[in-house]
């Protein structure tokens, strides 16, 4: 089996978003994902996540075309659980500069030993154990 990666919701909402420099590049590993190159699962906050994003700006559309396009691209999407929650405090509390939700999916990936994340946020860059794929950058 592939090296499964976790896919961060930052990839959906700049690959389904306006013109932006990292547009394209998440497109791309899209197209990746689904000639099957690569196995990407995610957590179920990611799911609330892309909700959250778009209803809050009556996009209401998108929202469901972004969450359909997780489900779809993950061969699994974890739960979020109180050892979650709880890994997720002590990664805060090792590293402040990581934001509680990017501390939620860090602590899904180490308690399900997934090493590799697929974002465009800098936070996981500080978690030890965990190497951020960063579209754009290579």
């Amino acid at each position: 089996m592939k090296h499964l990666i976790f896919l961060d919701a930052n990839i959906i909402v700049y690959a389904l978003g306006k013109e932006h420099p990292l547009r394209n590049p998440c497109r791309k590993y899209l197209k990746k994902i689904k000639k099957g190159e690569i196995t990407v699962v995610t957590n179920t906050e990611v799911l609330q996540e892309i909700l959250h994003r778009y209803f809050s700006i009556r996009m209401s559309t998108r929202a469901e075309e972004a969450y359909i396009a997780m489900k779809t691209f993950c061969r699994e999407i974890y739960p979020v659980t109180l050892n979650e929650v709880e890994k997720a405090l002590a990664l805060l509390k090792e590293s402040p500069s990581i934001n509680p939700r990017d501390a939620i999916h860090a602590a899904t990936m180490l308690n399900n030993g997934i090493e590799k994340i697929l974002s465009t946020d800098p936070h996981f860059d500080v978690v030890q154990g965990i190497e951020r794929i960063a579209p754009g950058s290579t």
